[in-house]
């Protein structure tokens, strides 16, 4: 065991400490875990409320001259949406099993989570970037010539895989035993 001598709000450790500490479980560990998950949910966060901020916009100008059709301009606000849940499954997935290095809690294992946390919150904000920017530009479209509905949808199916595949990814990351 280390001694450690308490100095105020400081601890000083001696030199003898260093031995007791496992190299694949330091006692940081895991906080690369605890970046996984915040990064899984604010980065899949920010790109759902700017793909909701933009796209809602496109809504509102849309809907002064044409109000019959708010409800079917929705649709890229949905999708923008689902992008926040899938940041917070991983995110919840990977809190689950972060423990403290005592308890098992290695290297390999925070660095994983961390890259899961990163694969779907990145993925996340990219993909709400690309929703916000078409649904916006689409349900304005959508409103003058109302054929462009369908190519708007498949545009935005396409941007909304983007997310889902980070959401892969970070399941698959955060299954892997080191």
């Amino acid at each position: 065991m280390s001694s450690a001598a308490a100095e105020g709000p400081f601890y000083v450790m001696d030199s003898t400490s260093d031995a007791d500490v496992d190299p694949l479980r330091p006692p940081y560990t895991p906080f690369f875990g605890i970046i996984g998950a915040s990064s899984a949910m604010i980065f899949s966060a920010l790109g759902a409320s700017y793909g909701t901020a933009k796209s809602g916009t496109g809504i509102a100008s849309m809907s002064v001259a044409r109000p019959d059709l708010i409800m079917k301009s929705i649709i890229p606000v949905v999708m923008a949406g689902i992008i926040a849940i899938y940041g917070l499954v991983v995110a919840a997935l990977i809190s689950n099993d972060i423990k403290s290095a005592a308890n098992g809690y290695t290297l390999f294992r925070s660095f994983v989570h961390m890259g899961a946390g990163f694969s779907v919150g990145l993925s996340g904000l990219a993909a709400g970037l690309a929703i916000g920017m078409v649904g916006d530009s689409g349900v304005r479209g959508t409103a003058q010539q109302p054929k462009l509905f369908v190519g708007m949808i498949l545009i935005l199916i396409f941007a909304e895989v983007l997310g889902l595949y980070g959401l892969i990814v970070a399941l698959i990351l955060s299954t892997k035993t080191g």
